[in-house]
């Protein structure tokens, strides 16, 4: 299967932002990213729930809600009944991850985990079976636009390695700084859902921006 593109919206124009998720969607993009973040996970603020439940009426992508925020459990229901389809929680601050990624699948939504670079892998071990997917931060979360921190491939080959080992068809997202030079690389790594900030909804033409990563990402 093709690598899945997510453009972040945390790049994008927000008073032209059903307009920017347009783009996007007729260039053939196959997720929404939305990263929501509290200022206390991490230090920035962005959008909530109401912002969920109005891209859910202007897009038919599946929307991908990346929770940065110190308290997930108490807002998965709210954010699944907005529209998620795919919610990320991080490892980093749940002590019962394993509630945490059964609930969201009870709720309809795909589970996923995000791991920070300095997380390890073996953060994972005894949630295998809970996960749909995992999320690599290949930057340190709260801001878009950085670069792009090079051992985030060993990392994923390494995570890959595990699920196989694991017998798990999780997929592999990666997040942060991603882009056409690094794209093929990731790919051929084990990712399988890009997302892409300011490479994509930074871009002037951002139709363009994500035609352009598919193309790189899928380049044998």
């Amino acid at each position: 299967m093709s690598v899945r593109i997510a453009p972040s919206i945390l790049s994008a124009d927000f008073a032209r932002l059903a307009d920017d998720v347009g783009v996007v969607e007729r260039a053939g993009a196959d997720l929404v990213h939305v990263d929501v973040m509290d200022g206390h996970f991490v230090p920035n603020i962005t959008v909530g729930v109401p912002v969920v439940k109005a891209l859910k009426r202007v897009t038919k992508l599946p929307l991908d809600v990346h929770l940065m925020i110190t308290d997930p459990d108490r807002y998965l229901e709210a954010f699944i009944d907005a529209g998620a389809a795919m919610v990320t929680v991080h490892v980093e601050v749940l002590p019962h991850l394993h509630r945490t990624l059964s609930r969201i699948r009870e709720l309809g939504a795909k589970a996923g985990a995000a791991l920070n670079p300095s997380t390890p892998i073996s953060t994972l071990s005894e949630v295998a079976a809970q996960l749909d997917y995992v999320l690599i931060m290949s930057v340190n979360p709260g801001f878009g636009g950085q670069r792009f921190i090079p051992h985030s491939l060993e990392k994923i080959a390494a995570l890959q390695a595990w699920l196989t080992s694991q017998g798990s068809t999780a997929a592999i997202e990666v997040d942060g700084g991603v882009d056409l030079g690094n794209a093929n690389a990731l790919t051929r790594a084990g990712v399988s859902i890009l997302v892409a900030g300011a490479s994509i909804l930074g871009q002037p033409d951002p139709a363009a921006a994500t035609l352009a990563l598919r193309r790189a990402a899928d380049a044998r």
